[in-house]
């Protein structure tokens, strides 16, 4: 017994689609945190060269907060908690936070 498929009324319509949304995540200075670690944070979390790295750690320690990048949702957050996890092992204060773009 064959089975016919009608893929006329199969076919799908045009469909939007949003984007995902995008969270910009923010570093935030404290008096505490080495410059050395947060570099470390940039290069290894975060995969900067390490010459950005150094431009955005001066401009944490300047500014009191860089952005350090641009993310989905899932993948700020995790970034965020592996940058929390870290600094706190190491025994720092270090922060950063979500800001939705």
């Amino acid at each position: 017994m064959e089975q016919q498929v009608d893929f006329q009324s199969a076919t799908c319509t045009d469909i939007d689609v949003d984007e995902p949304k995008n969270y910009t995540v923010v570093l935030l200075n404290d008096d505490y945190t080495t410059k050395e670690f947060v570099v470390e944070i940039l290069t290894g979390v975060f995969h900067k060269t390490p010459d950005e790295a150094v431009v955005l750690m001066e401009t944490v320690h300047r500014q009191g907060k860089a952005s350090v990048g641009k993310y989905p949702y899932d993948i700020a957050v995790t970034r965020v908690s592996l940058t929390t996890r870290l600094a706190r092992k190491n025994g720092f204060p270090l922060r950063c936070e979500l800001q939705e773009v």
